[in-house]
């Protein structure tokens, strides 16, 4: 059996309140304490709700609007606070009928068996008071004329069209939805903001319901006004960071055309430096005679220091710990140095050349030759202990990475590495590689922790030369996964993923270890020890192929808006040539899980078994971590 378990530490002050873990309420107030914060005498009171008519929707839009029904387990502020929240649920009630396309609905609350709007606020009520709701929604409205007056011109930019409001409800014979009505008049402004027209809105809203016909007519009248082109960008709230280098990231040149999306575009680029807590477009007012619209970016600076330390602990691996300290503004343009360690297999050995150690230093400058391009440098010394081999390195590595688009991120970058290895299968040997690296990333999940629809697609090539046996040699790896979802609530989600690797130019026994294939573990294939699949020697050792093959499918299912269930099936194959061949065999291995959802994402527990196990493969194996496995 192998357990793994993470764990990651931080502190702050705040001011004491309650808070929930794992579904427990810890430091909550008791109901006294609650209703000390009740002004006057506590006015307790019951609430029956009785609408006209079964419509599940209807019924679900009153309740959740009425905050009589929200807050009866509350007392309100005295007499007066109950007919106040009363008077105020009229308007709600109202709203929410409006919402589901009722106009001629009428509404009767009564306390005590009075009309509340009636009621003087210092009336004397029972205790507890008895509240009682009576809707009657009326017919439901459609939509007899539903028209939009200076709408945009079609456009046959696809990055400046909006949805169509008939697309959203809002067109003759639609049930007349008020939300319909104030998404048409967005969507009317916000085609005209597209095509450069910062200031449209809507001037006149005409909304006429005609009872006798259960009819709608409404009419929304659109003004433009002026094209607006990129004016002074001024910036506000910077401390240490160069307010010059924080508009050239932003990257609205002066008199190009107002987009929407181009602001959207410089708030998440900022946000993406990482040194502010908070970065805001701001757009003038009013757009200048000659058509300038002067744009201001309000930031807040996080601290420039921050530090981090954490622990993994593993019936396999032993005690980890790992620590980090990060500057995040070194030079006034969000340079960022970042110094980290870690020690593992801790506890498994009192032998110091039995850990993994690994110290590292990675230095970026963001905005290189394109706001969207970074330099990033590290350099890293490594001794690492697994099964299969034993490494003692240096790592460098130095390049660039570019933002193509809000889904799409390549990297080039140049790597060398000084080497030694130990392992069962060839003993020792040392290793001088140098190449070049070069990727892309396509990621269209809707959430990275725990998507439920969307793909993610990687492909990187690896060329590089190997000094000591003077081999030339390419190694590449193509990934994607797809993730569905089944209903409209997304509790029920299927996921899949499906990688290749393959490596020619070196034959194995003259490949560093960490340049092969291997599988097995939490990311790979589960129930299997970690880099534990390759190929198998006459002797009963594991050593890395030059081909990879695995995969994985999951079915996810939430069962309560906190937990939820996870099925899942992996796959592995490694071969000794460059490509699958399948003469070694696939190992998979299948097992359930439990989630628990968090604003981190989802806490992950899997339980998993090999189907086809091997000498020395683990019965089972426990994984534990925060996200879910792909």
């Amino acid at each position: 059996m192998a357990v793994a378990v993470a764990t990651s530490i931080g502190f702050a002050v705040t001011p004491a309140a309650a808070f929930e873990l794992f579904g427990l309420r810890l430091f909550e107030r008791d109901k006294q304490d609650a209703a000390e914060d009740v002004i006057g005498d506590p006015q307790s009171y019951g609430v029956q709700v009785d609408i006209l008519g079964s419509d599940e929707t209807v019924t679900g839009a009153l309740n959740g609007a009425s905050l009589l029904v929200a807050d009866q387990d509350k007392p309100a502020s005295g007499a007066a606070g109950l007919i106040a929240k009363a008077r105020a649920d009229y308007q709600r009630l109202l709203a929410a009928l409006y919402t589901e396309g009722y106009y001629g609905g009428s509404i009767s609350i009564l306390i005590d068996g009075r009309e509340a709007g009636q009621l003087a606020p210092d009336a004397s009520l029972a205790d507890p008071a008895n509240v009682q709701i009576s809707v009657d929604p009326g017919p439901q409205f459609t939509f007899g004329r539903a028209e939009i007056v200076n709408r945009a011109p079609p456009t046959d930019d696809p990055d400046d069209r909006v949805a169509s409001p008939e697309d959203e409800g809002f067109a003759a014979g639609e049930i007349a939805r008020s939300g319909a009505i104030r998404r048409a008049g967005r969507l009317a402004v916000e085609a005209w903001r597209q095509q450069g027209h910062a200031k449209a809105q809507v001037t006149e809203k005409r909304v006429e319901a005609a009872h006798n016909q259960n009819l709608l007519d409404t009419i929304l009248t659109i003004r433009p006004g002026r094209k607006a082109y990129y004016g002074p960008v001024t910036i506000e709230g910077n401390d240490r960071m160069d307010p010059d280098f924080i508009a050239y990231m932003a990257d609205l040149p002066a008199g190009g055309e107002y987009d929407p999306d181009d602001l959207k575009r410089a708030e998440e680029r900022l946000a993406r430096l990482g040194v502010f807590a908070s970065a805001r477009a701001d757009e003038a007012d009013t757009i200048s005679p000659g058509g300038a619209l002067p744009i201001s970016f309000i930031v807040q600076e996080r601290l420039a220091r921050r530090f981090g330390i954490g622990g993994t602990l593993s019936t396999v691996d032993g005690v980890g710990i790992q620590a980090f300290w990060q500057h995040r503004n070194l030079f006034g343009k969000a340079e960022q140095l970042k110094l980290e360690g870690t020690v593992s297999n801790i506890g498994n050995s009192l032998d110091p050349d039995a850990l993994t150690y690994k110290v590292a230093a990675t230095f970026m400058k963001p905005g290189v030759f394109t706001p969207d391009t970074n330099f990033i440098a590290s350099v890293a010394g490594i001794r690492e202990n697994l099964e299969a081999y034993t490494r003692t390195a240096v790592t460098a590595k130095a390049g660039f990475t570019h933002i193509v688009s809000k889904n799409l991120e390549a990297r080039m970058m140049l790597t060398a590495e000084q080497a030694r290895f130990n392992d069962p299968v060839f003993g020792r040997r040392e290793f001088t590689t140098a190449g070049l690296l070069g990727g892309a990333t396509w990621d269209s999940r809707d959430d990275k922790k725990d998507a439920t629809s969307g793909v993610y697609a990687d492909v990187e090539i690896e060329p590089f030369h190997e000094f000591s046996f003077g081999n030339t040699a390419v190694r590449g790896t193509i990934e994607g996964r797809i993730y569905r979802a089944f209903d409209a609530q997304k509790r029920f989600v299927l996921a899949a993923r499906l990688k290749a690797g393959f490596l020619a130019g070196s034959p194995i026994a003259q490949t560093s270890p960490d340049k092969l294939f291997f599988a097995g573990g939490g990311g790979s294939v589960r129930g299997y020890a970690y880099r534990n699949i390759g190929i198998v020697t006459p002797a009963g050792t594991v050593t890395g192929g030059r081909s990879l093959v695995e995969g994985s499918a999951e079915i996810r299912t939430r069962i309560t808006k906190s937990f939820g269930a996870v099925a899942f099936a992996d796959f592995g194959n490694v071969g000794t040539n460059s490509f699958p061949n399948f003469a070694q065999t696939t190992r998979v291995g299948v097992g359930l899980g439990i989630r628990y959802y968090t604003s981190l994402g989802p806490l992950r527990l899997d339980i998993a078994a090999p189907l086809n196990k091997r000498a020395g493969d683990p019965d089972f194996a426990v994984y534990v971590g925060i996200g879910q496995a792909f």
